[in-house]
Formats: C-alpha cells, structure tokens, sequence
C-alpha cells in the first residue's frame, strides 16, 4: 500500500475558515482511503485537543503537532499537496521543502499520484 503524507493549509485568519480547511483536508484523505491508498492526515490532530485535560492544552504547542506529522512526511512514500491556497501556507511549504529534501515525490493533483501509483506497478511486475 502507498503511504501518502496529505499537506495543506490548515491555520487561516477565522475559525471558519480553520474548518473548512479541515473538512477539506478530511475529505482528500478520506477519497485516498477509498482509492486504496494509506493516508496521513493531519487534519485529524484536532481530536488530540479534544481529548486532553485544561492542564495539557494549556502546554502543548503547534510544534507538538508538526514533529509527529514531520515523522510521517519522512516515513511515507510521497506526498500530495492539497493546492488550495498551499503557497500562502508556511507549514505546507515547509513540508513540500522537507519532502524535496529527502527525495519524495510530491504531487499537486490526485491524478498525478494516481499515475505515479500505476507507474510503480507497471514497473514492478515487468520486473518479476
């Protein structure tokens, strides 16, 4: 199974914006899922927050997000950037840097990965 590490924007200047980047964030990982791929989602750190008691929301910061979702950046296969106002985001940014960094692939359309995705398996059974 591919391993698809799904960046976007998810800070923005209201709420209500927040959420729609979360819901769209959701919804990419969730059409990947059903497309037979493994997803990270990072959009789902909100659950976190959630379940934390006063004192522990009180002591984590947006680091304490972004190192865990960097390991899996580095564990997956590639990486799929939600395009939606992607260059204005620093934290996307720096994922597509760190991505290039260490040679992942990066796609800017579920297409993209798709071909990508029958590319490798094409070239895996001719090599069996």
């Amino acid at each position: 199974m591919i391993k698809v590490y799904v960046a976007g924007r998810y800070s923005d200047d209201n709420v209500l914006d927040v959420l729609n980047n979360i819901r769209r964030g959701i919804q990419m990982c969730k059409d990947l899922l059903l497309m037979g791929f493994a997803p990270f989602c990072p959009w789902l750190d909100h659950q976190y927050i959630l379940a934390m008691d006063q004192f522990e929301v009180e002591t984590v910061t947006v680091g304490t997000f972004q190192a865990p979702s960097m390991a899996w950046l580095e564990a997956s296969d590639c990486v799929l950037v939600i395009p939606f106002r992607a260059e204005t985001s620093k934290g996307t940014q720096s994922e597509i840097a760190r991505a290039h960094e260490i040679g992942k692939p990066v796609f800017f359309s579920v297409e993209g990965l798709v071909e990508w995705r029958n590319y490798r398996a094409l070239d895996g059974a001719a090599h069996r």
